[in-house]
């Protein structure tokens, strides 16, 4: 591992003051069912007027987004399920300790000696998997192919969530990278069904929120926090056996350049006509 995990107070401006900036809206909200009028009401829809792309200041002065091609590639045949990416995500992004809401998981994909199928991913993968499948009726079965499937925001290039979200809090920034802005996110869900990868959820309210921004969209970001000041995504720094790769494309030398001209890494559903910027090796590209 290059560098430990980056700490909270050195988080991107506009992660920091999300939660500041959700309840100015939330205020809004209130005082506006209370019937409350004047200038500063008005002054609390200023958020959703702002050009999104403007909400995020560069985290390191000479960080030239436009001149990357930031990609990210996953070996399904290199992947032990062990867990650890899914744990290091929740650290680093504060992402609910519930196994329902994840910015990566890990499903296993079976095959039975009958021929079926079978997908199961248990608390998303962070603890592991089991020997036996926990799949609907695949208790018993003889299990005659296996491999596990890292997932994650496929950052699309024609990405679903932008084109659907009502006031511009799903976008894509300059290097490409498709994020949320917490203060214009009004919780609608619409991008969340949206993903054909299912790589969305709403932030839950209450203890398991250690973000404390509840009802806000949220999903991967390729940690935008830690690629912005030239590292890596806390899940590929911490896989112990390489599973996870990124870098930039543009750079010939770079690895996941040479993995690209290379290996050809595949598309996961292309047919969704999404170009995700994801790319995979291994049994999932055969699966798929």
């Amino acid at each position: 591992m290059s560098e430990p995990l980056v700490p909270l107070a050195e988080i991107a401006p506009a992660i920091a003051i999300a939660s500041v900036t959700r309840r100015r809206f939330l205020g809004f909200g209130l005082a506006l069912v209370g019937g409350l009028a004047g200038g500063g009401i008005l002054s609390r829809l200023f958020p959703l007027f702002e050009d999104p792309g403007s909400t995020i200041e560069p985290i390191v002065p000479a960080y030239d987004p436009a001149t990357k091609a930031w990609t990210f590639i996953v070996d399904s045949s290199a992947c032990i399920g062990c867990g650890l990416c899914v744990a290091a995500c929740k650290a680093e992004n504060h992402v609910a300790e519930e196994p329902a809401f994840n910015r990566t998981w890990v499903e296993r994909h079976v095959t039975t000696a009958d021929g079926a199928r079978y997908v199961d991913s248990p608390d998303g993968g962070i603890h592991g998997f089991p020997p036996e499948p926990t799949a609907a009726d695949a208790a018993g079965k003889t299990v005659a192919a296996a491999f596990f499937e890292p997932r994650l925001c496929m950052q699309c290039e024609d990405s679903p969530c932008t084109a659907v979200c009502p006031v511009g809090a799903t976008y894509r920034t300059a290097d490409g990278v498709v994020l949320v802005d917490a203060r214009r996110c009004i919780g609608c869900g619409y991008c969340v069904v949206a993903c054909p990868y299912g790589a969305r959820h709403i932030v839950p309210a209450g203890e398991s929120s250690p973000s404390g921004i509840p009802g806000v969209a949220d999903k991967c970001t390729w940690c935008y926090h830690r690629i912005s000041r030239g590292q890596q995504p806390a899940c590929v720094e911490i896989c112990p056996v390489g599973a996870r790769r990124f870098g930039d494309r543009n750079e010939p030398d770079s690895e996941v350049a040479r993995i690209v001209r290379d290996q050809h890494p595949e598309m996961l559903y292309p047919e969704y006509g999404t170009r995700p910027r994801v790319l995979y090796l291994g049994p999932a590209t055969e699966e798929a």
